[in-house]
């Protein structure tokens, strides 16, 4: 990867809640985390587990409640860097070396593909009965590649429409008439419309992503054997949409250069109707744990709109774990990510961390309405696609799709360059 993480899902419960961090790939600036390093919860381990070391208190629960019941088969955590690419590389060099000192494999939720070409973990296909209909669908999704499972879930996360009730009467379903009302109530109040992530990273990739999908586009063939990035009007529309809303003044001064957390002080400061953001931002906004927020009681969450109003669409965070074909202890590895997947405790532990789980029957039995909507919005948000070749897919879209937005390449060659690295990320020629 060459993002860093995103601060992300949580944040709903409380002000402890509010400076938890989620390590999620849709990019922004890296949460503090911890040095690399065994975490010394295992007086005899059996197994390791390498997994980020951002949101590490997380980790340790999840940990600590499998070694309380299985005492025998204690699991040692090893903390990855808090970075996604730092992330990549720590698991590659265990791998390409072929020192296979870790046994379960943290994730990001779109390395399935890539490690999985590449011969580094095993097939968990037969797992699918234990997980299907128990973990989001887009997050099983996100697991396989070909059809085939090689990872279970475990954390997720997907975004939320922020929007000043003071300013506007109810949130937008299209996002014509998000532009609209933005630019009508930006005017009227002097301030800005729209503020998200919009500079040169992963979280721009995200943030066309989901309006190229709420415009019912597919990067790929259900087979995920071609691009279908070009068909019908999806690509265009959605460019055509952000060069409009930077040309015509919906996108805030300076989106071309923000991140989650520049868009978040804005919004929080008053100076924007809407936003795009994850829901760590909600405490905040509430101005709790001391926070200086303008907003408190005057803003609500939506699902963020579509081009026809129906249904919603956010791109889809999280981990997944994968066992790792270098493992000695690969039946019990097995059976600690099916667990993490599957017991209501270990994914009960993730959000009393402010971490999205990927089990649907936490959503479905929470109390808070911010949960709530957060688990209408994963059931049927998109993952980004888990092919060997994201990262140089993701870099395209950057390298010409940003530009080309903001008027400086030629949106139609901008386009056809990101279908040739579809295209490529599958392998193709």
């Amino acid at each position: 990867m060459t993002e860093p993480p995103h601060r992300g899902a949580g944040g709903w419960r409380g002000p402890a809640a509010a400076v938890a961090a989620l390590v999620l790939v849709a990019g922004c600036g890296p949460p503090p985390g911890e040095a690399e390093g065994s975490g010394g919860l295992a007086d005899d381990p059996k197994f390791v587990w390498a997994v980020t070391g951002a949101d590490r208190p997380a980790h340790e629960a999840v940990a600590r409640l499998w070694n309380e019941n299985n005492p025998d088969r204690q699991v040692e955590v090893y903390f990855l860097a808090p970075t996604a690419d730092e992330q990549r590389r720590a698991l590659f060099q265990d791998l390409q070396s072929r020192a296979g000192d870790f046994d379960v494999l943290g994730l990001d939720v779109i390395w399935t593909g890539e490690f999985a070409d590449f011969g580094y973990v095993e097939s968990l296909e037969d797992l699918r009965p234990e997980v299907e209909g128990v973990s989001l669908p887009g997050a099983l999704d996100s697991a396989q590649w070909q059809d085939e499972l090689y990872a279970l879930p475990y954390s997720s996360n997907g975004a939320f429409l922020y929007y000043r009730t003071d300013l506007v009467d109810e949130p937008p379903r299209t996002w014509e008439e998000l532009y609209e009302t933005g630019t009508a109530a930006a005017e009227e109040a002097g301030i800005s419309g729209y503020v998200g992530q919009g500079d040169q990273y992963e979280g721009f990739v995200v943030t066309y992503l989901e309006l190229f999908w709420s415009a019912g586009g597919e990067l790929f063939d259900e087979d995920q054997t071609r691009s279908t990035f070009l068909e019908g009007d999806a690509a265009e529309r959605s460019l055509d949409f952000m060069s409009r809303a930077h040309e015509g003044g919906l996108f805030a001064e300076g989106f071309d250069s923000m991140v989650e957390d520049d868009a978040r002080a804005l919004f929080q400061a008053g100076e924007a109707v809407y936003m795009r953001n994850w829901p760590y931002a909600i405490p905040l906004l509430e101005g709790e744990a001391g926070e200086e927020s303008a907003v408190a009681g005057k803003f609500g969450v939506a699902p963020l709109p579509t081009f026809d109003g129906e249904g919603s669409t956010s791109a889809l965070g999280g981990l997944n774990n994968a066992v790792s074909t270098l493992s000695d202890s690969k039946e019990l590895a097995r059976e600690f990510v099916l667990w993490a997947a599957t017991d209501p405790g270990a994914q009960e532990a993730l959000i009393e961390h402010s971490i999205a789980p990927t089990m649907l029957s936490i959503y479905e039995e929470a109390e808070d309405p911010n949960v709530q909507l957060l688990g209408e919005i994963l059931t049927e948000a998109h993952p980004r696609p888990p092919v060997p070749g994201y990262n140089s897919l993701s870099l395209a879209v950057q390298d010409n799709v940003y530009p080309a937005y903001l008027g400086h390449e030629d949106p139609r060659k901008a386009l056809e360059a990101v279908d040739r690295a579809a295209g490529e990320a599958l392998g193709q020629e």
